[in-house]
């Protein structure tokens, strides 16, 4: 959802009404906090009903995030509950890339609005919770690795129902980052 500078200060002065009346049955926080951040999609995810059916599609970047931050989850999730053994079968698979297996965030500098979208999903939306309490900023460029991770784990994504990465294909995963 785009709006124009005009819109942003009407929504957000409806917004500040809102909260001096005491009306509380729409999160004027998160109204505020989506237009301040340049993260109206939000809106359509969150208020879908107040919002109505968005003819505008959800930015790509958005579906990117969110497929990272999904990817993420499971790779820290499966990794977390592997064994001695199997924590040294991936590193002989991944090699390095095994040592510091956690979802480090975008690149400040390079990657702000993924960054910002992460940041928005995990903290305002209360999405990828495993993420809310970290520094998301990576302070190094990761897009182009995590997007080659994305292309291996989307092929095993489907197969993830209840249950876990395998040391396979975790490798397989990880190792998908380098270049």
């Amino acid at each position: 959802m785009k709006f124009t500078n005009a819109e942003k200060l009407i929504v957000t002065m409806l917004a500040d009404l809102h909260e001096k009346l005491e009306i509380d049955n729409v999160d004027t926080r998160l109204i505020k906090q989506a237009i301040y951040s340049n993260n109206t999609w939000a809106l359509s995810w969150e208020l879908p009903i107040m919002v109505g059916d968005s003819s505008e599609p959800t930015p790509p970047e958005v579906s990117v995030v969110a497929d990272i931050l999904d990817m993420w989850s499971f790779v820290e999730a499966a990794y977390e509950r592997f064994n001695e053994t199997e924590k040294f079968e991936l590193e002989a698979k991944a090699g390095p890339l095994s040592n510091h297996v956690e979802f480090v965030g975008f690149d400040g500098n390079n990657e702000s609005q993924y960054l910002s979208i992460a940041n928005f999903l995990t903290k305002e939306m209360k999405r990828f919770t495993r993420f809310a309490d970290r520094e998301l900023n990576s302070h190094c460029p990761v897009i182009d690795g995590y997007r080659r991770m994305l292309r291996e784990f989307l092929l095993i994504r489907p197969k993830l129902v209840n249950r876990r990465l395998s040391v396979e294909e975790m490798a397989g995963v990880l190792s998908a980052r380098r270049n």
